[in-house]
Parts: C-alpha cells; structure tokens; sequence
C-alpha cells in the first residue's frame, strides 16, 4: 500500500518540528559552552533564515491547497504561527547575545581597516583597549570578541530605500544595530523590529543620536567620553558582578509591542495597526488637537492676526469663505472585524481629520461609535437619546480648511481602545481607515449625497491591505458571488449634507480650520465673538501684547479637549437660550453678557473643582465619576435659579459646601504670546 500522501500544512508542522530541536539543541550548546562562539553564531543565523522561510510558506497557505479536508484548519494554522513566532523571538534573541557588538572576527583580515574606520568615527577611542587586545592575542594567538564597551549602535542620516534582495531600507533617525562590518562597506545591520540587511556605512553615525548642528570634532570628543564612561560601568559591573549595559538595549531591540503579541495569539485580525492618529494625538503635544485650532493666528509680519477681522459697521466678526466648507454626518460602519480573545474593548469610535494623502491638515476630531452585542460588527452613530445628544456621540460634523491641495479629503480611520485582560496593559488600534476625497477628477465639489467608503487595513500609508486576510483569498467568479463578496467588505458610510443659512452664517465666523461636531457651532462663534473683543476692540494697541484679564478666553479652549464639559455648556446654555425673545436673541451684546455670566456660574467653577477628577479617555470609572459631578453642579445651578431671591451668579458657589482647588492666575490671564507662538 503506497504511503499517505501528506498535505502542505502537515510538511510546514514537521518543519516547525524540525526547527524547534534546532533551537533547543543550540541553546543547550550555548549554555554548557560547547563549540566556539563563532560556529553557535553561524548555526543560529541558519535556524533563523530557515525559520523565516517557513514563516513565509505559512502565511501564504491557505485551505485550498490542501489535498484532502483538514478539520479546524484555520485553528491549527495559527497554533503553527503562534509556534514559530516564538521559535523566531528565542532565535533573535540568541543571535543578540551570540553577535558580537562591534566588528565581526568572521571577517579576518578585515579587521585593521574596522579599526581604522572606527578610529575616524571616534579619534584615538581607547589606548588602554588597544594595549588589552593585544596582551589577549598574544596569550591565545588569537583575536578575542571585542568588548561589549564599544559601541555599534547607530544612528541613520538619511533616508535609504533597498534596491535588490539583502538591502534594508532605513529611515533618517532610525537606530540600528551594526551586526557586521565589511570591507566593501556594506555593513550588515538590524533594526528595531528584528529585519536585517545590508545598508552603506556612509548613511550612519555612531551612537543613538543625530547632531548635526555639532562640529566634527566636538562630536569627535564627546563620543570618545561616552566610550570612556561605557567603559567604566562595564568594569565596574563586571567587577559587581551586575549585567552589562548593553542588557536593557539588547531588550529594547528585542522587545514586541503589543500589537505583535495580540496578532501572534490570534486576538486581532492582520490589518489592524497601531493607531496613527492616536499617535498624533498623544506624540505631538496640543498641535492636532481643538483647543490649538482654535486660537487665533498671526499673520506673518507676527504684527496683526491673519484669520481674526471685525466688521466696522456692525462690530461683529467678519465672515471669511474657505475653499472647502463642507458638513457631513457619519451614518454606520458594516463588517467591521471585532478583536478575539484576550482583550476588553473600552471604546469604539472614529477618528477624523483633513488630509491631502500625505499630511494631516487639521485638528484631529473623536466621534464615538454605537455598539450592539447582537451585531458586533456593524457601528452606528447619533443614536437616539432624550435630552441632548452628547457630542462625543455626536456624527454630525463639519470640516472649514483652506488648503489649496487638489487631494483634499477627510481621513476617517477606525479605532478601538483596548485593555489586556492578562496585563492591564491599554493600547489604541486601527481597525482600518477610509479616505472621502471632496473634490471629483475635475476639481468640482462632490454633491450632497450618502457614500459608501471601502474601509481598507493597515495605515493610511499602506496601499491594498485587507482587514482580514479572508476577504482578499480569491476572485468570486458569478455576478451573485461577487455581490455576495462586496457585502461582506468593510464599509463606512457617509452622508454629505447642507445646513441652514443661520448655521452656515455662524460657520462663517470660525478659523480658517477646524473640524468639529455641528452642535457646538453656536458656542463656537460666541467665543470667536469674545476673542475679537478683547484682540481687537478692548486691547488699548494692536502692538500691545501684555496678559488680558478674561476667564473664559483662558479656559474655554479646554473644553474641545473635555467633550463632557462642552456638553454642560450647552445644556445650561439651552435652558437660558429658550427663555430669551426674540429681540433678546438678535442682540449681540445682550448675548455675550449672558454667555459669560453662564459660563462663570457652570463651566469655570467646573474646571477648578476637586471633585471633578482629570479628564482622562476611555475610563468608564472616571467618565462615570465625572457625569455625576457635572449633573449633580448643574442642577444646583437650575435650583438656585429658580429660587426667588437667587440669581444664581458667582455668590453661589462662595458657599463652603463647594470646595476649589488653589487659586491659580492662569485661570483667568489669557497670555496672547504664549497661545500663538
């Protein structure tokens, strides 16, 4: 009877198999010192480049090749990529401790010209080492590893794209560890993230920072001492006994972010990513954020403001038309992948912004999104709620920018916050993104109407990335398949929409850029309104730059950063609003004494209350904490009044019932230099 034949994932199994007793074999060698250095370093880099190549095999299995059904396939497979995930990170991390950190002894008579490079790099390092290395290979006729004391970290000055197979491509700033040098002076190299390849000795500099700016010999200098103190705490450590100091960056070349972790057990699909604009957000201080967008900008003789004008005749703020003024309201997201085991999902929700395909060109806006257990994967967005809609659910949105880029569109990307049940760990991934671009091939406005986005994997900087790795497996062949295939895509749709002439009257008055919840458009613009007086009425020149006096102009921006306070803006707002005449309403003047007189008595006391604990994103304990305070200071504030004799100003809260936190002057200076610098 002729031997069974055996399906391609059962081969790959055999080879995991096979790798594993490599492995285990190697490091038992490396443990009871069995063979030279050399020949451990040789035998773990052919481990690694069989383990990669079957990595590859791997992933592009799929059902279909097999010869014969295979129970839980798709369970099975990723036991095997979990598997030799872990194969992969023992192997990287034994070839950090087998690779010698500064030039490779493999090289033989390469080594004088390494020297020779490494003294340009650093200018009479070490005579000391020079006198030790000899004295060594005069005792063992042989060259010893250099010490771990020299460096072989370094930093990429320019941009370098691989060309042909072996290359790396690297990115200016990056950090790589030189693995081995070569005459040729193409050294081998490896990144952060464990890829290795060959990159020109030319496009780095020694050590882990870039200072252009220093003079070669100062940098000269400076290295030498940071070899000199290397040195040092390498002896002492080894005279303590401690680890060395290449230990922690040996971890952090090694060390797997948690994206990597959740892909390799199978608890996210293979086009989530770390969250871009998340990064935006978190990594660039207050520049993508609604607080920053919406102060007021210089023009560039830094002597008047470019985006901040009155009109003389009726002293309001001038309108200023955009070239692109458009709204929009998010309506739902379809097929949506849900992340598996392993994690707790704290919220759901998009983040937006304009975007010309290479840069973002606004600040970054936050709708929440709307989740039933019954459908998991389908979002949705305004729900319906009595009372006021919170603006953080709020999808009805509007974007003004007056960049003049033919790409112009707005960047929606899919976004969860995450826990780690195991570690506690938060994260924020990208479950995809879609691009809406607002103008057609021929540079006219796209028409109000709704639109069906695909919702594509990866970055917005990746191209043809699936969610799921199952929606891209085949080419449905009859019609019904492909439209039973294009309703299990990802989608996101979205619903342009025009607004009436009061709203589009008050968008008028905002900055240039700035996208945000249409709900807040009044607030937004008695703002504007305030900000223009004191600017440009009330300052006593317009050269004249010291601290103006004014609570709210200090304070206000902070609410676009709390949408929870934005929201008992405008609910204490509303229930003074619907009171007002209509004459009342018209008046410009009889408003903003209002406004300030609401906001002084709710929000400003809000702010500075220690009860109210910091505003912090996706914490249910602390968004629940802070609903409490605020309902429970607004109400206080209606009671009072409502009670004759009370007209519910400032006296209120001189009560020693409500405490406050220190008195501090930034609550009410509103510093012009710092806020447009």
């Amino acid at each position: 009877m002729p031997p069974k034949r055996k399906g391609p994932l059962q081969l790959v199994q055999r080879e995991v198999d096979e790798i594993q007793k490599q492995v285990d074999s190697l490091v038992k060698d490396v443990q009871s010192h069995d063979g030279s250095t050399e020949e451990a370093f040789r035998r773990c880099q052919e481990v690694q480049i069989s383990a990669e190549k079957t990595q590859r095999t791997l992933k592009n299995l799929t059902k279909a090749d097999e010869l014969a059904p295979v129970g839980n396939y798709d369970q099975r497979k990723q036991e095997e990529e979990r598997r030799l995930h872990n194969l992969l990170e023992r192997i990287n991390t034994l070839s950090l401790e087998l690779s010698p950190p500064g030039p490779s002894t493999a090289a033989g008579d390469v080594s004088k010209e390494d020297s020779e490079d490494s003294d340009d790099d650093g200018e009479d390092s070490n005579d000391d080492d020079d006198d030790v290395d000899d004295d060594d290979e005069d005792e063992n006729g042989a060259l010893k590893p250099p010490s771990r004391s020299e460096p072989h970290l370094y930093t990429v000055l320019s941009d370098f794209k691989g060309e042909q197979e072996g290359d790396l491509s690297v990115q200016t700033g990056e950090l790589l560890m030189i693995v081995r040098r070569t005459a040729d002076g193409w050294w081998l190299a490896q990144d952060t993230k464990g890829n290795r390849g060959v990159v020109p000795k030319t496009y780095l500099k020694i050590g882990s920072g870039v200072d252009n700016d220093d003079d070669d010999d100062e940098s000269d200098e400076e290295e030498s001492e940071e070899e000199d103190s290397e040195e040092l705490t390498d002896d002492r450590d080894k005279q303590s006994g401690a680890h060395s100091n290449w230990g922690p960056v040996k971890k952090a070349l090694t060390e797997i972010d948690a994206t990597d972790v959740l892909s390799a057990m199978g608890a996210i699909p293979s086009g989530f990513r770390p969250s871009t604009l998340n990064k935006l957000l978190m990594e660039e201080g207050d520049t993508f954020r609604g607080s920053h967008c919406i102060q007021p900008k210089l023009s560039q003789s830094q002597l008047s403001f470019s985006d901040l004008f009155l009109d003389p005749d009726t002293g309001r703020v001038r309108a200023r038309q955009v070239r692109t003024c458009v709204c929009f309201s998010l309506w739902s997201c379809r097929m949506i992948p849900t992340p598996g085991v392993g994690v707790q999902v704290l919220s759901r929700h998009i983040r937006l912004c304009a975007f010309d395909g290479t840069q973002v060109l606004s600040n970054i806006h936050t709708v929440r999104a709307t989740y039933n257990s019954k459908s998991p994967k389908t979002w949705t967005f305004s729900p319906r709620v009595t009372g006021i809609l919170p603006t953080l659910l709020d999808g009805d949105c509007f974007l003004r920018c007056n960049s003049a880029s033919p790409d112009l569109g707005i960047l929606f990307e899919l976004g969860v916050t995450f826990i780690r049940n195991s570690t506690g760990e938060r994260g924020d991934l990208s479950c995809g993104w879609a691009f809406l671009k607002l103008t057609d091939d021929s540079g006219n406005p796209l028409p109000n109407r709704t639109y069906d986005l695909p919702v594509n994997g990866g970055t917005p900087y990746e191209k043809d990335v699936a969610v799921e790795a199952t929606l891209i497996r085949g080419s449905p062949a009859g019609v019904f398949q492909q439209m039973l295939h294009a309703r299990r895509q990802p989608k996101l749709i979205v619903k342009l929409k025009s607004v009436n002439n009061r709203t589009r009257t008050q968008l008028s008055l905002l900055q240039d850029t700035l996208l945000h919840s249409l709900s807040c458009v009044h607030l937004l613009a008695l703002h504007r309104q305030l900000l223009a007086d004191a600017l440009l009425l009330d300052r006593p020149t317009m050269q004249n730059a010291d601290p103006i006096c004014s609570p709210i102009l200090a304070t206000f921006p902070k609410l676009l950063d709390q949408p929870d306070l934005l929201d008992a803006l405008r609910s204490a707002w509303l229930g003074v609003e619907t009171n007002m005449s209509r004459a009342q309403k018209r008046d410009l003047s009889f408003l903003k004494q209002e406004f300030t007189k609401i906001y002084m008595t709710s929000i400003h006391f809000l702010l500075h209350s220690p009860s109210l604990p910091c505003y912090r994103w996706a914490d249910p304990p602390s968004e629940e904490q802070r609903a409490r305070v605020i309902f429970s200071t607004l109400e206080a504030l209606k009671h009072s009044q409502q009670t004759p004799g009370q007209s519910g100003g400032p006296e209120l809260f001189s009560e020693p019932t409500h405490q406050h936190l220190a008195f501090d002057v930034t609550e009410l200076t509103f510093d012009l230099l710092s806020v447009v610098r």
